[in-house]
């Protein structure tokens, strides 16, 4: 498999998620890419044919790429990786994918899931809403996860937002019937929009009723985005949705 950060096999940035505004297309996600550290590049050059899921654009075969059968759950945005590595050790019966934009954190988790010798995991490197539209099959995901998301509090930005209505049309398009949508904040704003998007989609049941939430699940752990968010004085909403 080809390293998609080598000379050989170098890509052009990932294409970001736009929303129609007009005639203006509207990004979700800016490149904040941070310090890439030799660490971090050597998890690429070593462990991304292990782990890593090259961009296609083709419905993909994940009992292949997984050499099993199971369900399967996927993260979007898992940032450095903290939940996700927790929750691959604490769930091996079931495979997880995880998607994020931002190179650091892929080879921060590489490096981790490599300690870990886990075998239940494959990263995207690639704009998740490509990769839900074209590489996941309908009804292919028993459990979405999205922790954090980037909030663009300013109110201008608001449009930037990941949780818009066509987005979570397309979520549900790809969840079992049964399956799960996990979305958490720590911006109360982001928290009344998600309810307005979510609750309003059809095919989403709100777990704890109109515009409620639930405690932190054992799922998903505290991770440092939240513990600076509460050192901030903010709240933090989980909200879960169960696919109809």
């Amino acid at each position: 498999m080809t390293d998609p950060f080598s000379s050989a096999g170098a890509k052009t940035p990932p294409k970001p998620f736009t929303v129609t505004e007009g005639r203006r297309e509207v990004r979700s996600f800016v490149l904040r890419q941070g310090r890439f550290t030799e660490a971090q590049q050597r998890a690429f050059d070593d462990q991304w044919p292990r782990f890593g899921l090259n961009y296609h654009g083709q419905v993909r075969d994940f009992d292949a790429d997984f050499g099993r059968t199971a369900p399967r759950v996927l993260e979007i945005g898992f940032g450095n990786g903290e939940a996700l590595r927790f929750a691959v050790g604490h769930d091996p019966e079931r495979d997880y994918i995880g998607i994020e934009v931002h190179a650091p954190g892929v080879g921060r988790l590489l490096n981790a899931l490599a300690q870990d010798d886990r075998d239940n995991v494959r990263l995207y490197h690639h704009d998740a809403v490509e990769v839900l539209r074209n590489e996941i099959a309908d009804g292919a995901l028993d459990e979405v996860r999205i922790y954090f998301p980037d909030p663009w509090h300013k109110k201008r930005h608001n449009k930037r937002r990941l949780i818009q209505p066509e987005f979570a049309q397309l979520l549900v398009s790809k969840l079992r019937s049964g399956g799960r949508l996990h979305a958490a904040t720590d911006w109360q704003d982001y928290a009344e929009q998600m309810w307005d998007v979510l609750d309003a989609t059809p095919g989403l049941s709100n777990r704890a009723g109109p515009r409620g939430q639930v405690s932190r699940p054992s799922w998903r752990p505290q991770t440092h985005f939240e513990t600076r968010g509460q050192k901030l004085g903010h709240g933090v909403w989980d909200l879960l949705y169960d696919r109809a």
